[in-house]
């Protein structure tokens, strides 16, 4: 746990990335189990990772990210974009993989999934988008907790413009939204904000024992 706890200390949102240093395959495929491996609201992952590698896709996303360099200098582009609807269809989907999974008939889950219909489906469409985008935030700790954990660095970013990240990737045609991104890579010398001590609250702010 303390090895876990300095490795939290150690990261930072990291603004200059080094773009001659590149992830290992092996330690991106960690960083995407670990995405995959993330919680989500039933289990039911209502969203889509795009990991973008390609140098004119990104020249294109850095305009609409107000010319941030991370988005270019960055080892990976990594986009988590959330369903901006769905129907009975992601939870029959989720069901029929849980008996495939773990060996149980598809009938004996029909409670649970008449439970999640109920509770999910007659949702308004608003409400419906606000509820997968917050899911796209417990996968994205998950990458940045990973990615330290490797010494691997990473920035979250909401500075950008969701609208044009669609346009460019297709994703209206999907049914899908840019929620949140994330760059990953290796930090740069010249980046001065490694430097920096972090600012948190204290645990007498911030937590309170009841």
């Amino acid at each position: 746990m303390n090895n876990y706890l300095e490795s939290l200390n150690w990261r930072y949102a990291t603004k200059k990335f080094d773009s001659k240093k590149q992830i290992s395959e092996a330690d991106l495929n960690t960083l995407l189990e670990a995405i995959r491996l993330s919680p989500s609201s039933y289990g039911l992952q209502p969203y889509h990772i795009f990991i973008i590698k390609n140098t004119e896709l990104r020249e294109k996303l850095k305009v609409a990210s107000w010319g941030q360099s991370q988005i270019t200098d960055s080892s990976y582009l990594i986009v988590f974009a959330n369903k901006t609807g769905f129907d009975a269809e992601l939870i029959d989907k989720y069901l029929a993989n849980v008996s495939d999974t773990r060996d149980i008939e598809l009938n004996n889950l029909q409670p649970y999934g008449d439970f999640m219909k109920s509770k999910l489906l007659d949702l308004p469409n608003n409400i419906k988008e606000a509820w997968t985008a917050r899911q796209t935030y417990l996968a994205l700790g998950n990458l940045l907790s990973a990615a330290a954990s490797l010494k691997i660095d990473a920035c979250p970013m909401e500075g950008f413009q969701p609208e044009v990240f669609n346009e460019v990737l297709g994703l209206n045609d999907k049914g899908l939204n840019t929620s949140v991104v994330a760059t990953i890579g290796y930090r740069a010398k010249e980046d001065d904000t490694q430097h920096y001590k972090k600012v948190r609250q204290s645990k007498e702010l911030l937590f309170t024992h009841i």
